[in-house]
């Protein structure tokens, strides 16, 4: 049997977990184990197990599908319910697909599934879980508890600053990818506005190899150079006692691309575009651009017109998706980037 073991002390990353829930599990063959040799510890939900939905579940009477379980523990990471309708319906075995992972990363996965299919989380279940997280994992980014807990990036930050626990709060953070980076770059920023200085040759992957951050934030360094701007941003400075960054000299000043004209201007560009509107992903990507213009010119009226009582979850859901706009945003400048040094 293929397994998934965690490599290292401290388990494995956000996107593994993401990966196996979203494709590797499914790809593991499922074995029929005795109930009396499963245990029970801890769900993602609050209110614990619900005796309803699992009788419900029971009384369908349909082949349910296999529950998750961590190999070494013989814990239950998800199918709490399932196993319970199995008892229910007198059976003394149930089908598992066995977690190979490390133990400490057996609840975020159990999140992780819980979150994207099956009974939705509550807010407060997401908000407890990404506490947890954030306790037995305090090396992962914001951004990596973010995508687990199904919360926003912003919010998993306001929740691990309010945490009492001093061990949340590292001077490292190990990114969705897999990678460790310092939580306050400035220092690495600095280095690597010097190198890219003495080296402007060298590719994004080089400089952020041996300052040790990010493509994106070496990115960032060099656009920051070429306006002329210090590399380290404003809400770094002065957290640690770093010298100012290099400059250059600024190229002229271009127009606010965020201005809801040039918005347009873009977005009218991209729609008569053949490699764009001549294949599916392309024509999707368009139309979600679209709904986005639409919000820019009629963000007013949009605003006033949403229900008092969904304007909170609506907030949440936009701050989430501009935390994935972003991400989505850095990449593309990142290989935009990296086309531009190998063209």
């Amino acid at each position: 049997m293929r397994k998934h073991q965690q490599e290292g002390s401290e388990g494995g990353n956000p996107d593994h977990l993401i990966a196996l829930r979203d494709e590797e599990l499914r790809g593991i063959p499922a074995q029929w184990v005795p109930i009396d040799e499963l245990t029970v510890s801890a769900t993602p939900r609050m209110g614990g197990e619900d005796l309803a939905y699992a009788q419900a579940l029971a009384e369908t009477g349909a082949v349910l599908p296999p529950i998750v379980v961590h190999r070494a523990t013989m814990q239950v990471v998800d199918g709490v319910h399932r196993l319970r309708a199995a008892v229910l319906q007198g059976h003394d075995r149930v089908e598992v697909r066995f977690f190979d992972g490390a133990e400490d990363d057996a609840f975020p996965l159990a999140v992780a599934i819980n979150v994207a299919q099956g009974r939705p989380l509550s807010t407060a279940d997401r908000t407890a879980a990404a506490t947890r997280i954030l306790s037995s994992h305090p090396h992962w980014s914001d951004r990596g508890v973010a995508a687990i807990v199904g919360l926003s990036p912003q919010k998993t930050g306001d929740i691990r600053r309010n945490m009492a626990n001093p061990e949340a709060r590292t001077a490292t953070r190990l990114g969705r990818d897999g990678r460790a980076r310092p939580l306050n770059s400035a220092r690495a920023r600095t280095l690597a506005g010097r190198l890219i200085q003495e080296n402007p040759d060298a590719s994004l992957r080089q400089i952020g190899r041996q300052a040790g951050i990010s493509a994106a934030t070496v990115a960032d360094v060099r656009a920051r150079l070429l306006r002329g701007d210090d590399v380290v941003p404003p809400q770094q400075r002065g957290l640690d006692a770093v010298p100012p960054g290099p400059r250059r000299t600024p190229r002229p000043a271009v127009a606010d691309p965020k201005s809801t004209p040039q918005l347009v201007s873009i977005y009218e560009a991209l729609r008569r575009d053949p490699s764009l509107r001549f294949n599916e992903t392309g024509r999707t990507l368009l139309r979600m651009l679209e709904a986005c213009l639409l919000v820019a010119r009629n963000q007013q009226h949009i605003a006033s017109t949403v229900p008092h009582h969904c304007k909170g979850p609506v907030s949440d859901l936009l701050r989430g998706f501009a935390g994935v706009w972003s991400g989505f945003a850095d990449e593309l400048k990142v290989e935009d980037l990296l086309d531009a040094q190998s063209g």
